[in-house]
């Protein structure tokens, strides 16, 4: 069995869309949630699927990595799964679990990826270029942002008329359908 962390900063659907996906999956078990924001979504729907909660600061996660480290170590986990989480992974942590961490990101990387372009100010950047695709990406996490190996992507139609809002819907909707079949590459 691997045991797995979700890091999410916002809102919480796609970690709560793994939670309900893998339910009664013996191939994962998500052991805790790593949130930087204690007011954030993820909290309360990590709570109704009674998983534990772990709040970590920026200030934190850049001075004390070896500490989180250790937790997670403790704790067992194989997997780490960043689903909207917004803070640097820094390099010393990326480097105790290679090939371990995995994200999702809301464009076809390599293009719109990097610091400062997440959820909506991507979807503005595709619309705002006339982009006719845009999708998501699952990949591993490395030293630089947006630049680990690619483990899946979908695309969708981005038609002349789309607003960033239209298209943060199709994204979205990408998102629920191909994030738990990239994690199950993993498993």
């Amino acid at each position: 069995m691997i045991n797995a962390a979700i890091f999410a900063s916002g809102e919480g659907t796609n970690a709560e869309n793994l939670f309900q996906y893998f339910l009664n999956d013996a191939r994962i078990k998500f052991k805790v949630v790593v949130t930087n924001k204690p007011d954030a979504g993820i909290v309360a729907r990590a709570e109704r699927f009674k998983k534990n909660v772990h709040f970590v600061s920026k200030s934190a996660m850049e001075n004390y990595t070896d500490q989180l480290i250790e937790f997670l170590k403790v704790e067992n986990i194989d997997l780490i799964i960043l689903a909207g989480f917004l803070l640097k992974i820094p390099e010393k942590f990326v480097q105790a679990f290679p090939n371990k961490i995995i994200n999702i990101h809301p464009s076809l990387l390599p293009k719109y990826g990097g610091k400062g372009m997440h959820g909506m100010h991507v979807h503005e950047a595709v619309i705002a270029n006339k982009e006719s695709e845009s999708g998501i990406t699952v990949h591993f996490v490395n030293e630089e942002y947006d630049k680990g190996e690619i483990i899946l992507q979908a695309k969708c139609v981005v038609e002349p008329n789309d607003t960033a809002e239209i298209l943060s819907k199709k994204i979205r909707q990408l998102e629920f359908d191909h994030f738990p079949k990239a994690v199950e590459r993993f498993l």
